[in-house]
């Protein structure tokens, strides 16, 4: 086996913090650059040349804001003050591993300076948006990007420490200095995790019709009524689509009683029971509904069912939002069903009248074997006239199948709260290959990929395209990449938009 960190060169001005990473990382190759601009641009032309598979500028530098202590690390997303401003692509790979070791991390742009600055002079960087100042950075960068690279730097001083205070200076240095050691244990690490791979993309996956359409009504309605704009519950189970819509003015609640009476509210992707918009109609808001189809379909035949003196078992996950609007359009009639040991217990007051109906998000093997126990208990149970289980849901699930017969491992983007992707990380599990939800690529753990040499990537229902693609981008920073998608399935379903948004 390889000694950790072999694949590693180090660029770091000063003998004192090349120490440091010695003693973090001593399989590291570590170039020293001297200190100051033009040391720097000489040793750029020199980083390339030094074999290793990944390059991390690092050492020491000066904080720019007040929120940050000696010892703390700040990660690049661009490095200022030689030509244009360039940017890094391993960042919030880099960040994410840092944090996860324990380190205080901040991530923004560096700015190298021509000299140490002081008072006026760093309030004037600050007010840039950059987090740090140093002398190299912006130089050594340059000589880096034919790999993946990184700038890190663990601050040494703040405005209110500068270096022009002995005993300041002193214990910032040490400080710095055991962070230091630490960071190169972790950059260690990610050199040992990269090496060039194939990323093959499922087909389908990301949005599906119902969420482009949820989201397509929060945009129209911002647009022709303005902010704020309350919705209830997440629109659609996604965090960056969340922020993305609080961004531009929406206002995420929990319940309708959170919106001030006479305003304007949208119902989310997930439905609501008929109590939710008997509050709302109290209140004297204006609804705008965002409800699914597919979940409105659920709706209707659960009315239809009870209506018709059935025992309904609800096939689902207790306390998921589709779940809560479907029981409440029949509580009495409606046995909650999480699992195939409820299935085997559950009673109804006539076994001769017994209906099944599903959240539309589960997975469809697990489903399949919770209602073939329920018509074993239940000869004549009956059933929606269409799966419940939606287009999208059974799309995504059958192409993380095939996926995984070709993969060593998967990524699922998603977020935590989604059933639909906590799903495809249960078939691509049950079929044999690991299977890891991230919820972009500051939640991947570069050990995942030891051994592994094709990667594949899909989305759940609730995560945009986009999300995926700066993923794939962003995993350039483990080595080289050759990117293909997989045949598969063409949607085309579209949904309409709520009279009150059309035209």
């Amino acid at each position: 086996m390889n000694p950790a960190g072999e694949g590693l060169v180090l660029a770091v001005p000063m003998r004192f913090e090349a120490r440091a990473l010695r003693r973090g990382a001593p399989a590291a190759r570590i170039v020293r650059t001297g200190m100051g601009g033009r040391r720097a641009r000489t040793a750029a032309g020199r980083i390339g040349h030094v074999p290793g598979r990944v390059v991390a500028v690092t050492g020491f530098a000066g904080a720019l804001s007040a929120e940050m202590e000696p010892g703390d690390v700040v990660v690049a997303t661009e490095v200022r003050g030689a030509d244009e401003p360039l940017e890094c692509a391993a960042t919030e790979l880099v960040a994410s591993m840092l944090r996860r070791a324990g380190l205080r991390v901040h991530t923004g742009p560096i700015v190298s300076a021509p000299r140490l600055v002081f008072g006026a002079e760093r309030e004037r960087l600050a007010a840039t948006g950059a987090l740090a100042v140093d002398m190299e950075s912006a130089w050594l960068a340059r000589g880096c990007s034919e790999r993946p690279w990184a700038v890190v730097r663990t601050i040494v001083d703040t405005p209110e420490r500068d270096l022009h205070r002995p005993v300041a200076t002193a214990t910032g240095a040490i400080r710095a200095y055991r962070t230091l050691a630490r960071v190169a244990e972790v950059l260690a690490r990610w050199s040992d995790a990269t090496g060039s791979r194939k990323v093959l993309l499922a087909n389908p996956r990301a949005s599906c019709a119902g969420v482009e359409r949820a989201i397509d009504v929060v945009e129209r309605a911002l647009e022709r009524y303005g902010a704020p704009l309350y919705v209830r519950r997440q629109i659609v189970h996604n965090t960056h689509v969340v922020r993305d819509l609080e961004r531009r003015g929406a206002v995420f609640v929990d319940e309708v009683e959170d919106v001030p009476e006479g305003a304007r509210v949208v119902f989310s992707a997930h439905g609501v029971s008929p109590s939710v918009r008997e509050a709302a109609e109290m209140r004297e808001l204006d609804v705008i509904d965002a409800t699914c189809p597919l979940v409105s379909k659920v709706h209707a035949e659960a009315r239809r069912f009870s209506r018709d003196g059935y025992t309904i078992m609800l096939v689902g996950h207790a306390g998921h939002d589709e779940i809560e609007g479907t029981l409440g359009e029949a509580p009495d009639s409606i046995r909650l069903i999480e699992d195939i040991h409820e299935a085997r217990e559950v009673e109804a007051e006539d076994p001769n009248r017994v209906a099944y109906l599903t959240q539309t998000t589960l997975a469809v093997d697990e489903t399949s074997e919770i209602v073939d126990t329920l018509r074993e208990r239940f000869p004549g149970l009956a059933g929606p006239r269409t799966d419940d289980i939606c287009y999208a849901t059974q799309n995504r699930q059958d192409a993380v199948r095939a996926l995984a017969t070709e993969c060593d491992a998967i990524l699922v983007v998603g977020s935590p709260n989604s059933s639909n992707s906590m799903r495809l990380v249960e078939v691509a599990e049950r079929a044999g290959c690991p299977a890891h939800l991230v919820d972009g690529i500051g939640d991947v753990d570069p050990a995942w990929f030891a051994g592994v040499s094709t990667v594949g990537v899909t989305a759940g229902a609730s995560a945009p395209e986009r999300i995926v693609q700066n993923l794939v981008t962003s995993l350039t920073a483990l080595g080289p990449l050759e990117v293909m998608e997989n045949d598969g399935i063409s949607e085309n379903v579209r949904f309409g938009l709520p009279a009150e948004l059309k035209g």
